[in-house]
């Protein structure tokens, strides 16, 4: 007995089969939850509008909710002879219920079918994905008040350029992300819409009532025009896309800054011996190595918008079969940006600075800008004051006073660390937004 929900009493060759598969079922597993939320929206819907009884909404209602506790208890699974996670769904309730069952379907398409279940599935993940970067960013912060009194060297065209600080380094990262929040917050708009009821991309000549499916799952608000809904399929993921790789570029440059900060070179900080690991033929190496595969990996995620970008190009209105192979893409990108902010917070917790850095002379030349700032405030034109200082680097006769005084806001004396803890509050409140 066939079990695909476009079955006309053929099966498609075998070899066929299996290669427009692929490895939607298993991807499928992590959308069952979603599916079986969306159903039960769909069928409370379809009761209202006379298409259903009550009596069958309270026998699907039930035998859906059997479905969610057996997904919950991770004994589901889609059976090997079936296509994907909304046949298993409605096989599963027409083995229960008879042919009640197979009224489910009545008034949406597989493609809103999928398009509901990913979106809901994308406004879950980003939240977590948010969760994440905010725990990250709390940690930063909570780094940079620790170490702001501790100076540091900063660089221009990686030569020794002016003082900076732990503080200013924890800080700029932490500020850093509240700008890729945003980007998450906008993909998690694009994805809080409802596109239930566009059916395959024209709507339906049942009068659906979409504002009530909108507010049972707790979308934010509709996908009004179904064509846009459709369309909306690949727009979804490439905006969740953009804002995992923004995510990543500011993890993966953090990474980066840490292997030069614990190279001997440098010397600015330092894990546990447990943290790094060895060389099998030189007995002193203690190497990032966790740096440099959340470096590596960072970088491979800032691939993922052009992958998906040109999966969907040119791809005219409608659904299209490529549309699939997005899964393949994006959620194991998902997973791996959630794992490496996991890691990058815990990294940045076991983190030991050295608070005696600038001890070193060679670091002397960080503080000219200082000492011409200095003669400035005394009455010395800039210009001749940083003649002075130069010509006193020009015949090594500069001795640093090895002194700062910043106090502007976000300098070396004024992090402003409350004011960015806000900035990062108001976007995540965007999270928060109630739906229609």
């Amino acid at each position: 007995m066939s079990t695909k929900l476009w079955d006309k009493g053929f099966e498609p060759d075998r070899m066929i089969e299996e290669y427009t598969v692929g490895q939607d079922r298993e991807l499928d597993l992590r959308l069952a939850r979603y599916d079986v939320e969306g159903s039960l929206a769909h069928i409370a819907m379809l009761e209202k509008i006379g298409l259903l009884t009550r009596e069958e909404l309270e026998s699907l209602t039930a035998g859906l909710q059997q479905i969610a506790a057996q997904i919950k208890a991770g004994r589901f699974e889609i059976e090997p002879d079936v296509e994907d996670v909304h046949s298993e769904v409605e096989l599963l309730l027409t083995r229960r219920l008879g042919d009640v069952g197979k009224k489910i379907h009545s008034g949406r398409s597989r493609n809103d079918q999928v398009l509901v279940d990913l979106k809901l599935f994308l406004r879950d993940e980003l939240r977590q994905i948010a969760d994440a970067v905010r725990r990250l960013f709390d940690r930063l912060q909570e780094q940079s008040e620790r170490y702001r009194e501790v100076l540091m060297p900063g660089y221009t065209h990686l030569q020794i350029a002016m003082p900076s600080s732990f503080g200013l380094w924890f800080g700029a990262y932490a500020e850093t992300l509240v700008d890729d929040m945003r980007m998450l917050a906008a993909a998690w708009h694009i994805a809080n819409q409802n596109p239930l009821g566009s059916a395959a991309g024209y709507g339906s000549s049942f009068p659906l009532d979409r504002t009530m499916t909108t507010r049972l799952m707790g979308f934010e608000s509709l996908h009004y025009n179904v064509v846009a809904a459709q369309m909306s399929r690949g727009k979804s993921e490439r905006a969740a896309a953009a804002a995992i790789a923004a995510v990543a570029a500011t993890v993966g440059r953090m990474a980066m800054d840490l292997c030069l900060f614990m190279s001997q070179n440098f010397g600015f900080v330092s894990l546990p011996d447990e943290l790094t690991t060895g060389s099998s033929i030189m007995p002193h190496k203690k190497n990032p190595d966790v740096f440099e595969i959340m470096r590596g990996r960072c970088n491979r995620l800032q691939a993922l918008p052009n992958e998906i970008a040109l999966l969907t190009t040119n791809l005219p209105v409608g659904y299209h079969r490529d549309l699939q192979l997005m899964k393949d893409i994006l959620f194991p990108a998902i997973d791996e940006i959630k794992r490496t902010l996991r890691m990058g917070d815990f990294m940045l917790a076991h983190l030991k600075v050295n608070e005696h850095i600038l001890d070193d002379r060679k670091y002397d030349y960080l503080f000219t800008v200082e000492d011409v700032n200095r003669l400035v405030l005394q009455g010395v034109p800039f210009r001749e004051a940083y003649r002075q200082v130069g010509m006193a680097v020009q015949r090594g006769e500069y001795r640093p006073t090895r002194e700062v005084h910043h106090t502007h806001e976000g300098s070396i004396g004024n992090l402003c660390t409350d004011e960015i803890r806000r900035k990062m509050e108001r976007v995540m409140e965007e999270f928060d937004t109630p739906g229609i």
